[in-house]
């Protein structure tokens, strides 16, 4: 969830969506994230749309934020009108949302359930920091619903960690996978990131043996992104650390992808590997061009043709629904080409690739290009579709500038 917003047209006070996409609703399947904007403490590289308890303010608290959202739960089912848009996935993002206590989450995810209706097969997620749950608030989560977990483990080496500002032990991500299978979890993810100032291949290494030893059905791998406005971009810039290596990053990958499917992942997008089933539904909804409302300050929606985004601040967002009011700030509603644009963007990041016929002449003449670099593969490209190589994935950013002309 970022912190930053972009311009839009304002959404009213109601909420109401446009005429032009009101007969579109359902025709997609239906989403709800929920985004926790709390942590116990700001990660050095993390941009994202989140406040200690120090940064936030008067006028909004984690104890009264379960209020908050299951209001705009509410108003979404009075903005969506009838349809019958039973919800297929929900993730529970931040921050932190174990920050929260598990009554207030499972009373969240009961909302949606009684407003809406929750498929009988509905994959619900939740992210943690390893050090705010422990096996009692995990048993407790899996008996309120949630049935996917999502761990930040990011490296098992400690200097990693320090660099990230991440304050768990090594070794305790690998617990917590444990208990959360214990718990009954269907599924569970470790997220890692690569490119860490001061991490060797060695370190990497390290950090994938623990993650596969853990056995997780799901492992999520990110290369370091270095935010303006962060506390490791200020490090950087005063030349404290390096900055990432584009090389070092795109070997880092090569490693991961290695050890990885020799583990028995395979990868389903260009940062994500799974053992067969464990790919996660909801993410695979963001990137197929699904529905999703998104609760929270800062959550971003998009039904039907249409994308909002609503107020940053907790303050603002609680103050808005206490007043009747939609939190949304802006909106955009989305013409056929951005759409196409979004599409090739977003598809060709999944191993079942893009559709050629969403492609215009000069993309479809620049898919034979990029199969001679290697980077598209030919099987894939002679049955109609652009799906990345290896080669291809480490450059999948330039291959979609070039498929859009």
């Amino acid at each position: 969830m970022p912190s930053t917003l972009p311009d839009g047209e304002p959404v009213p006070a109601d909420g109401a969506l446009p005429d032009v996409v009101r007969s579109r609703i359902g025709a997609r399947r239906f989403s709800f994230y929920v985004h926790v904007p709390y942590c116990a403490s700001r990660c050095g590289y993390c941009d994202f749309n989140t406040y200690t308890a120090a940064e936030l303010g008067g006028g909004a608290s984690q104890a009264s934020y379960a209020r908050d959202a299951i209001a705009e739960i509410e108003l979404a089912r009075t903005v969506l009108g009838a349809p019958d848009l039973l919800v297929n996935t929900v993730f529970f993002g931040g921050g932190t949302p174990t920050m929260l206590e598990t009554d207030d989450l499972a009373t969240m995810l009961r909302a949606i359930d009684e407003w809406f209706g929750l498929a009988a097969d509905a994959e619900v997620t939740i992210e943690a920091n390893p050090e705010s749950v422990d096996r009692y608030s995990l048993t407790s989560l899996r008996a309120a619903g949630f049935n996917r977990i999502s761990f930040g483990m990011q490296s098992a080496r400690p200097h990693v960690l320090h660099v990230l500002d991440r304050k768990h032990t090594p070794g305790v991500p690998e617990q917590r996978v444990a208990e959360a299978k214990a718990a009954g979890f269907d599924h569970v993810n470790l997220d890692l990131i690569y490119g860490t100032p001061g991490e060797s291949d060695d370190d990497w290494r390290a950090s994938l043996d623990a993650a596969i030893a853990a056995e997780p059905d799901h492992i999520s791998a990110y290369s370091l992104i270095v935010e303006d406005g962060t506390a490791l971009a200020r490090r950087i810039a005063r030349g404290e650390l390096a900055a990432p290596d584009d090389d070092v990053l795109a070997d880092r990958y090569l490693i991961a992808d290695e050890m990885l499917a020799a583990a028995g992942f395979g990868w389903y997008e260009v940062s994500n590997w799974a053992r067969p089933g464990g790919e996660c539904r909801h993410n695979l909804a963001y990137w197929r061009g699904d529905d999703w409302w998104g609760i929270g300050p800062g959550a971003h929606s998009h039904i039907g043709g249409v994308r909002w985004w609503n107020v940053k601040h907790p303050t603002a967002y609680a103050r808005r629904l206490s007043d009747g009011e939609s939190p949304g700030l802006a909106r955009e509603v989305l013409d056929a080409e951005t759409t196409r644009v979004e599409r090739v963007l977003l598809r060709l990041r999944l191993v079942e690739g893009l559709d050629l016929a969403v492609l215009d002449d000069v993309g479809r003449k620049a898919v034979g290009r990029e199969v001679d670099a290697g980077l598209l593969d030919p099987v894939a490209a002679r049955e109609g579709r652009a799906v990345l190589t290896l080669a291809g994935r480490l450059l999948a950013d330039a291959v979609v500038r070039r498929l859009l002309g």
